[in-house]
């Protein structure tokens, strides 16, 4: 803009740069503005000098942000005045201050149509220039066909022709109707055999536009766009403004290559020739160089050759050519090349012939695997998945496998989906798909679908020869100490099932099948309670000849579930145990699983839906599908329990025994901020693995949408709406209008235990939750899922750390896009021991409806414990050294739900404590040791003895020591939590404290055992 001479602009901008805040900037716009609308008022004393500076100060008022709701006819009017300032003035603001539908634009069409058609070539220029960023229908209905005649005239100047060209572009996209088909035909091959490289790039966008809705009617512009090609890649008659480091006009290059895309295969042999040529000099002549913009440019015109080669079907040497040069380009040093030469050469796949010459790269590819950018993983497990056939498939998914287990979160549940596809598409013989399957599981649990164990379970079913293997390779995982509940679920069904095929070997016999699945019952969830107890009752149908005492345990257990709270596995217990009293029925009604019909796999149709790449040959097509995102499966879920309303929540506290609380506790609020945009996180194509890092509900069986997470213990047999010692503190009884589709109590219990899963969903979104916990320090990354085709909005989070968490929550955006997910890390620091937990306050607006959530954080004592077997010789002068309270506690715990020595075990490990066998010499006690971490105590070394009564399983004495009072005191309540049958608000402990008496050790007692028993 010419704004010399405009004193009074150029003090006014001075003066808004000078103020010191937002309020006093706009108490000076503000008063400019009622100065503006006072002059406006008095229009015909205004001098056309005074109009432009006014007008001038609007168009900059509205680029500081501000509203102007006035002036838009004087800035109009400006248009028509005949000199050049005043209408660069007019073009410019109404450009800027009006869009397409405003009702001033009717008033100016006139005026800018007379510049158009006008011989003024300036104010051609600015008319075509304001119209082109405008559009809008009225204007190509009534300016369409002046600004055709000003592209076809041989008398414009090319700087017009440019413009007219672009704009015509505009009009075209708003209103495709303006140019009729017809006649442009001809028109637009006149307009290809223009010499101007300007025009030409201009004219070329418009002709991309116009092949792309109708192809058919251009073909005989098929040969020019040819013509232009041969002439840029010869480097002829190209004017030196347009050549680029050395490339001539990359962006004329590119435009040409994408509009060919748009044509069927070329039949005419020599345009065909002709276009191979200049093919074959871009492939041959690229290469990577230092010069970054030189590469950019080069290979923006070579990728887009590739596309077309792809589209032509070219022959077998120049696909040859094309991979060759794809491997020399995933193998350099700059990552934007390599994640571009796996890209493309994953679209070299959709070629028929090519995947022989792609697998010569395969060890390349497999580095790239490990590349430390994510996205070149990506790329790099996308091509590994497309190139794998029946040949290599061994080696590739044995490759995945390794990589599973030092992938990042965010791969995993791609990688586990991919891995259990590629094994069942390509698998040599059913035993390796077998041992594929359950490594994977093994491996990756969280991320693997039940989708996944269901087929091997298919598999297994319909081959006998198989079935005996299966059972075999259950029954070793179930050795392992730790276990995923996944793992567990499988093999209790193969067990359940093909168990009896195992028993002549040795340790498989029923009743060592029933102990090896037994040991796993406490830690399981309901839903995996459902399946053990009916492999339970199969193993017992199996056993020949009856075993009494085998019997009785399994009837015990039955016994116990029948008034079990989940009426699925009350019927379940109910049936079994009436069943199996009946002999010979039960044989019938337990039969062996009959053969599953043949159907297609779920996996695979999860695989089929997730590729974005088809079998269609056009690249522009293949990349228009790629821009698409895959809608999400949603099922319906009812509402199985309330969720707590706003401004309800106190705090959030662990009942302590004999510790007064501070209400000091709470901590400082921090509140996230709030961002306008949210960068929404890809959710992976076609329901991946319905975890929280894909999509955020899968369509698959209703069990396993509306069932309750996994339980917490064996000991913990909660219903939904108990109140527990870890129940929140709510003032009264209100809920939302939204419900939670999941029990929000029982999936903190279980995320107590685990470190990802889902906190918390309802029909509008899901939030799920990963964590790592590295000695006192922690990092929790929130996925917040959008379910719905709608935004979500005014989302906020607040955060209520207690005093005892130093809690640092990252910022959350203020809207969630439709169908996406988004992240929000959170650091944790523990400062020191205590059973308190921080609270999420977590709300948004759907619609209508305002959902007020306070959710529980999972950043409990034993995510700061880290299990540590010691030896005889470390562990009895660490107990002998804590002598008494209050470094030593000791308590007679009753109400304990009883459970076996390897059950108790079990639980132990899951809160981190390491069981010792061998320490003490009584087989009914059990010893265990931590090391728990805060930024006090560092390091801190904590001793558990536990000592039972066998003939009293509802009671024992727990006897714990550390070296930090308060950490002795929360550990002995926090283990009690676990143990007792039914969690109680409040409870008090049984007695003072009893102090051990540590007898004279005799001169020869070197016996581990007997020392303990001594000192204990």
């Amino acid at each position: 803009m010419a704004l010399s001479g405009m004193r009074g602009l150029s003090v006014f901008i001075s003066d808004v740069r000078n103020c010191q805040n937002k309020e006093q900037e706009r108490l000076r716009v503000d008063k400019e503005l009622g100065h503006i609308r006072t002059r406006f008022k008095n229009e015909k004393g205004l001098t056309v000098y005074e109009k432009k500076k006014y007008v001038w100060k609007m168009l900059y008022i509205y680029m500081l942000g501000y509203d102007v709701d006035f002036g838009h006819m004087e800035a109009v009017s400006l248009i028509s005045a005949p000199k050049y300032p005043e209408k660069q003035v007019g073009y410019i603001v109404t450009s800027a201050l009006l869009n397409e539908n405003h009702d001033f634009l009717r008033v100016v069409i006139n005026a800018v149509r007379n510049d158009i058609i006008g011989r003024n070539e300036t104010f051609q220029c600015l008319a075509l220039t304001m119209v082109g960023n405008i559009g809008g229908k009225e204007f190509s209905e009534s300016l369409a066909p002046d600004v055709q005649k000003l592209l076809t005239s041989s008398s414009c100047r090319p700087l017009v022709r440019k413009k007219a060209a672009l704009c015509l572009l505009r009009l075209y996209r708003k209103n495709p109707d303006v140019v009729n088909i017809d006649g442009w035909s001809d028109r637009m091959g006149q307009l290809l055999d223009e010499r101007d490289l300007g025009v030409l790039t201009s004219v070329m966008s418009l002709f991309v536009a116009l092949v792309s809705q109708n192809s058919e009617a251009y073909w005989n512009c098929l040969p020019k766009c040819v013509k232009i090609l041969e002439r840029l890649a010869r480097n002829q008659d190209v004017p030196q403004d347009y050549t680029y480091y050395g490339i001539p006009s990359p962006w004329l290059q590119v435009k040409t290559m994408r509009a060919l895309q748009y044509f069927p295969v070329i039949e005419d042999p020599t345009t065909r020739r002709s276009l191979f040529e200049v093919l074959q000099r871009i492939l041959m002549g690229t290469d990577v160089v230092k010069n970054v913009n030189k590469n950019n440019a080069s290979h923006a015109v070579l990728f887009e050759a590739l596309a077309l080669v792809m589209h032509l079907d070219a022959e077998k040497e120049m696909m040859s050519q094309c991979v060759a040069l794809l491997g020399k380009f995933i193998a350099v040093r700059e990552p934007n090349i390599r994640y571009l030469g796996l890209e493309n050469m994953t679209r070299m796949l959709l070629v028929t012939d090519v995947q022989d010459i792609i697998k010569r790269h395969q060890a390349q590819i497999i580095t790239s695997l490990k590349d430390p950018d994510i996205s070149i993983r990506r790329r790099a497990l996308d091509l590994l998945y497309g190139m794998c056939d029946v040949t290599n498939a061994k080696d590739i998914v044995d490759e995945l496998l390794q990589y599973l287990s030092t992938a990042e979160f965010a791969m995993r549940e791609e990688l586990s989906l991919k891995a259990a596809i590629l094994a069942e598409k390509f698998a040599p013989d059913l035993s390796w798909y077998v041992d594929v399957i359950l490594q994977l599981i093994d491996k990756a649990g969280d991320f693997v679908s039940d989708d996944i164990w269901y087929r091997v379970v298919q598999f297994v079913t319909n081959n006998e020869d198989l079935q005996p293997y299966a059972a075999a390779k259950a029954r070793d995982y179930l050795d392992k100490p730790a276990l995923h509940e996944t793992m567990v679920k499988v093999s209790a069904y193969l067990l359940g099932e093909f168990g009896h095929l195992l028993a002549r070997r040795p340790g498989c016999s029923p009743k060592e099948l029933f102990s090896i699945i037994n040991e796993k019952l406490p830690t399981v969830s309901t839903t995996t309670v459902a399946i053990l107890l009916s492999a339970y009752a199969k193993i017992l149908m199996h056993t020949h000849p009856p075993d009494p005492e085998f019997q009785e345990q399994v009837w015990a257990i039955f016994r116990k579930y029948e008034s079990y709270i989940d009426v699925e596995i009350q019927q379940r217990a109910v049936e079994y145990s009436a069943l199996s009293k009946k002999g010979a029925t039960l044989m019938d009604i337990l039969a062996e699983m009959p053969k599953f019909p043949e159907r297609q796999s779920a996996l695979l149709k999860k695989a089929e839906d997730a590729e974005v790449d088809t079998a269609e040959q056009s690249a522009i097509k293949l990349r228009s599908q790629q821009q698409t995102s895959n809608a999400l499966v949603v099922t319906d879920k009812h509402p199985i329990n309330g969720s707590q309303p706003a401004s309800q929540l106190g705090l959030v506290k662990i009942p302590s025994q004999n510790i007064e609380t501070n209400s000091g506790d709470q901590g400082i609020v921090q509140e996230n901020g709030a961002v306008n945009k949210a960068e929404a996180v890809p959710t992976p194509s076609a329901d991946l693995l319905g975890d929280l890092l894909g999509p955020l509900a899968i369509e698959g069986p209703p069990a396993a949408a509306v069932s309750p997470a996994d339980n917490l213990i064996s000991g913990l047999e909660a219903t939904p709406n108990s109140v527990g010692p870890l129940a929140l503190a709510t003032l009264d009884d209100q809920s939302n209008s939204v419900q939670p589709t999941v029990n929000i109590a029982e999936r903190f219990h279980v995320l107590c235990l685990k470190d990802s899963g889902v906190l918390y969903e309802d029909p509008h979104v899901q939030i799920g939750l990963k964590a790592e916990w590295r000695a006192h320090h922690g990092r929790i990354v929130l996925f917040l899922g959008n379910k719905n085709t709608s935004p979500l909005v005014s989302v906020r989070a607040l955060l209520l750390p207690p005093a005892h968490l130093k809690v640092e929550l990252s910022l959350l955006p203020d809207i969630i896009p439709p169908r996406a997910q988004v992240q929000c890390p959170l650091e944790v620091v523990n400062l020191r021991a205590s059973r308190d937990v921080a609270v999420l306050d977590f709300s948004y607006k759907f619609g209508t409806a305002m959902v007020n959530v306070k959710l529980r954080l999972p950043s409990v004592l034993n995510k700061f414990l880290q299990p540590m077997s010691v030896s005889a010789e470390e562990f009895f002068p660490q107990w002998k050294s804590l002598s008494g309270p209050p470094l030593k506690l000791q308590e007679v715990v009753r109400g304990v739900k009883p459970m076996s020595l390897p059950e108790m075990a079990n639980l132990f490990s899951s809160l981190h404590l390491a069981v010792t066998p061998g320490l003490d010499t009584n087989p009914n006690n059990l010893v265990a040791s931590s090391t728990f971490y805060s930024e006090s105590t560092r390091a801190m070394l904590c001793l558990i003895r536990v000592e039972t009564d066998p003939s009293d399983r509802t009671q024992l004495r727990i006897t714990l020591a550390t070296g930090d009072p308060s950490l002795t005191f929360e550990l002995k309540e926090f283990i009690k939590e676990h143990l007792i049958q039914i969690p109680m608000a409040t409870a008090a402990i049984s007695g003072p404290p009893v102090q051990p008496q540590s007898p004279a050790k005799p001169a020869g007692y070197t016996d581990p055992g007997a020392m303990l028993a001594g000192l204990l």
